[in-house]
């Protein structure tokens, strides 16, 4: 299972390849699982396969650098019973081929699957209920270009929120079958559907709305006139790449990771090692995004409900997309197959789920001497791109890691796709939004991101220091009233750990290794630089940020527990709030010189306007880890000049 041989292009056979046991489940372990759990009767014809991922051994193991035959290959599974309305964790064997554990977890919802979005779908253009309103309200008999976006229900303290399966559709028309349905909304009706029965409890009428007058098309095959100054631009390597992949092990330059996947969290990393002169050195041991959620600032009645937690209600790797070249990644692409399951345990492989090539990145480092002006040194920068993009029904998240030369690691959530639009009547301007066509307007929003990021900086023993920029007290020893420093304030405890941004003190966040000293003598580091950023503007007491604790820290520091995953708890959707990252850190644990992990929370806000319709470019947002005495000096010194072009003196 675990051993590859390979041969090269003259027949020779080279050493099998040592796979990683963090390496994510292959296809053939997740049918294994699904058949484990069926042949030991725990599947019935009314269960939900909602997630297999691999159970990833003890990190123990990993660090004796044991190979994935020389670890467990364990896989976790969560189902759900439609007919009983529960959840079931499963730990199964693929070496043994036995099921380990079997856990019924009362009262929660777990993700909703692929296979409920279409149904859920089928179900509300079925409904007798909906197609009456429908014709009530907007004269529509026929609803074969009506789209039905499945939204979470959410829990705002109706009893139904915590007793049944729900989803809150949002419906718009099509003029025909590849139109933007988007710029329609049909924004009086809510139809509520049990997704155990996948029947219309009800449909909710806020009164008529009339449906937007016009069309709005994005799709080059309705485009009309392109620029017509536009030349083709190509990315050479004739050599090939620099980096090299074994499995889902990965090398490039001085670095090396693991790459994985799975349908909650979609991309991971693991395993990050930087070779210093020879010595491979940790620093990463996980990042993962945790969760994400989407509130909308809007009061009306037909918009009032709507917030997302994408990873923990949609699940990011089921919506990820099959990425394509020239398209979503330019130049020479290594890409990695995503190996999923359907909700009726049907393995299927999602291709090209992640995407993996270098980047040129402009100057990495340059010094023109004034005495020798036709000598400078200057070395160009390239970064490697891992990368993969979900679709959440109306939006686009495009996740990007960076790897450089010297040593920083950044990540970047790019945000596109089409706004969740409302109907606006005619003459009205919604104060909470923006028009952005007649009759059309989107609704004023956030969007949250939690990442974790396991250190294990030079070993496990990490702490974390909380920096602040200050300028010293006016006095003799500062005459000149121009003196400041950097402050590093060890964190002791969960709750000395909870902390926000702070623009006055240029405030960064620093984890060191106490037992591995630099050679000026101080502990080993790496800075944590955060970008953009904002607060929630709901109050704390509005439901959705109940169950989003995540949002009332940008910096959470915790012990490293492996069953400590999602920022928000295990099951967000419809949950009632309190768990995850508040309750974990009530118990305010130790975190000085022990294995820790560092949670951010990020938002990016919304305020729309017209140009991000029908479609919206790209938004930016992310963090950086930039070493901070981790090396003896830059470590991208060694980097060679790149080769100099024609007509002129240096590539810059």
């Amino acid at each position: 299972m675990s051993t590859l041989v390979q041969i090269t292009p003259r027949g020779e056979a080279v050493p099998p390849i040592r796979r990683h046991p963090l390496e994510p489940l292959s296809g053939e372990e997740v049918g294994a699982a699904v058949e484990i759990l069926r042949r030991a009767g725990k599947v019935s014809p009314t269960s939900r396969f909602v997630s297999i991922s691999l159970r990833e051994p003890d990190k123990a193991l990993v660090h004796e650098g044991k190979s994935m035959d020389e670890a467990p290959r364990e896989a976790s599974v969560v189902l759900f019973d439609n007919a009983a309305n529960a959840c079931y964790e499963a730990l199964v064997s693929l070496r043994d081929g036995t099921p380990l554990s079997w856990v019924h977890v009362p009262g929660v919802q777990p993700t909703m699957t692929i296979d409920e979005q279409v149904e859920c779908e089928q179900a509300v253009l079925n409904s007798p209920e909906f197609r009456a309103k429908l014709k009530e309200h907007a004269g529509i008999d026929d609803t074969s270009l009506v789209m039905v976006d499945i939204w979470s229900a959410g829990n705002y303290g109706d009893p139904e929120d915590s007793s049944r399966r729900l989803a809150r559709p949002l419906c718009f028309l099509r003029s025909d079958p590849t139109d933007n349905g988007y710029a329609r909304p049909i924004e009086g009706l809510r139809p509520v559907v049990d997704l155990n029965t996948m029947e219309v409890v009800r449909v909710e009428d806020h009164g008529p709305w009339p449906v937007p007058p016009e069309a709005s098309n994005y799709a080059a095959s309705r485009a009309g006139r392109f620029r017509d100054d536009i030349r083709a631009l190509e990315i050479s390597q004739p050599d090939g790449p620099s980096f090299r992949v074994d499995g889902y092990q990965v090398s490039w330059q001085k670095w090396k990771f693991v790459i994985g996947f799975n349908a909650r969290e979609g991309l991971t990393l693991h395993h990050l090692r930087y070779d210093d002169e020879g010595r491979e050195r940790s620093v990463l041991y996980r990042a993962s995004l945790t969760e994400m959620v989407v509130p909308y600032g809007d009061p009306r009645p037909t918009q009032r409900r709507k917030n997302a937690f994408d990873v923990g209600e949609y699940g990011m790797g089921m919506c990820a997309n099959s990425l394509v070249l020239g398209c979503d990644c330019l130049g020479l692409i290594r890409y990695f197959d995503a190996h999923l399951c359907d909700s009726r345990g049907e393995p299927f492989v999602l291709k090209n789920a992640v995407c993996m090539h270098e980047e040129d990145f402009g100057i990495l480092w340059k010094h023109t001497d004034r005495r020798l002006p036709d000598d400078p040194e200057v070395r160009r920068s390239r970064r490697l791109v891992v990368s993969s993009v979900s679709t959440v029904e109306n939006y686009e998240y495009g996740f990007f890691w960076y790897l450089y030369q010297d040593g920083t690691i950044q990540f970047e959530v790019k945000l596109t796709g089409i706004l969740s639009l409302g109907a606006a009547r005619p003459g009205e301007a919604p104060p909470h939004g923006a028009l952005v066509a007649p009759q059309v307007y989107a609704p004023n929003h956030q969007h949250f991101f939690n990442m974790r990021l396991d250190f294990d900086l030079d070993g496990v023993a990490n702490t974390v220091q909380r920096v602040d920029v200050t300028a010293d007290p006016i006095d003799d020893d500062n005459p000149f009233e121009n003196a400041f420093r950097a402050v590093a304030t060890p964190l002791a405890t969960e709750k000395a750990a909870r902390g926000n941004l702070c623009l006055e003190t240029a405030r960064t966040w620093k984890v060191v290794n106490p037992g591995a000293l630099n050679h000026v003598g101080q502990p080993v580091g790496y800075r944590f630089l955060p970008g953009d950023n904002s607060v929630p503007y709901a109050s704390p007491r509005a439901w959705w940020r109940k169950r989003a604790g995540f949002v009332e820290n940008h910096v959470w520091v915790t012990p490293y527990r492996p069953s400590e995953k999602y920022g928000a708890g295990d099951y967000p959707n419809q949950s009632r709030g309190g768990d995850g990252l508040g309750a974990w850190t009530e118990a305010d644990r130790p975190i000085d010189d022990t294995d820790v992990v560092l949670w951010y929370t990020f938002g990016h806000t919304h305020i729309p306007r017209p140009e991000d319709y029908p479609v919206m470019p790209t938004a930016y947002i992310g963090f950086t880890l930039k070493p901070a005495g981790f090396f003896a000096r830059n470590p991208a010194v060694d980097v060679p000049p790149s080769p100099r072009k024609a007509g002129g003196s240096c590539c810059h």
